[in-house]
């Protein structure tokens, strides 16, 4: 049976040689067709490979994952070890720092505080002017619609003035001449 192609790696070679000894021992599936079992233990073969190769890749992922998510932990506790450090000498210089800190960082709050204050009235300004332009529109439209309306009205007074000349010459005969 040597339907192993070469491609295979040797662990994998090995582990398909393996089977087809193990079924060639008296656990053949069917003697009809030797094409289909080695076809089905190269599928097998893979698919265990394929599998082994996955959660071996999962695991090496996860360890990965895990160092770098210690490494990053270190980082902050060290990252705010220096932080209290660098407060800790600044202090000792200026006697007044940490009213002076404290008022910066007010001042920082603050300047966020108008930051987006700002962006927002930007925003409604926006906003305003735009509702603006519409409601100008809006009255420009209207001021058009009403003057075809009054147009409208004059003509249709104008042609119901017409008929009622018309049927008013009707009711009233022409006068004989004399």
């Amino acid at each position: 049976m040597a339907c192993i192609p070469s491609q295979l790696p040797l662990d994998q070679q090995q582990s398909s040689q393996k089977m087809i000894r193990m079924k060639s021992l008296g656990l053949r599936a069917s003697q009809d067709n030797p094409l289909i079992d080695c076809d089905d233990e190269l599928s097998k073969s893979a698919l265990f490979a394929f599998r082994a190769k996955e959660e071996e890749i999962t695991k090496k992922k996860m360890e990965v994952k895990e160092r770098v998510q210690a490494q990053l932990s270190r980082v902050e506790q060290e990252t705010k070890k220096l932080a209290e450090i660098r407060n800790d000498l600044e202090s000792l210089d200026d006697p007044s720092w940490k009213e002076g800190a404290n008022v910066r960082k007010k001042v920082d709050l603050v300047n966020k505080e108008l930051k987006s204050l700002g962006q927002n009235c930007l925003k409604k300004e926006k906003e305003y002017k735009e509702a603006v332009e519409a409601f100008n529109e809006k009255n420009k439209e209207k001021a058009q619609l009403v003057t075809r309306l009054m147009e409208l009205i004059t003509e249709s007074e104008m042609a119901r003035m017409k008929k009622l000349e018309e049927i008013n010459k009707k009711l009233n005969p022409l006068p004989k001449h004399n």
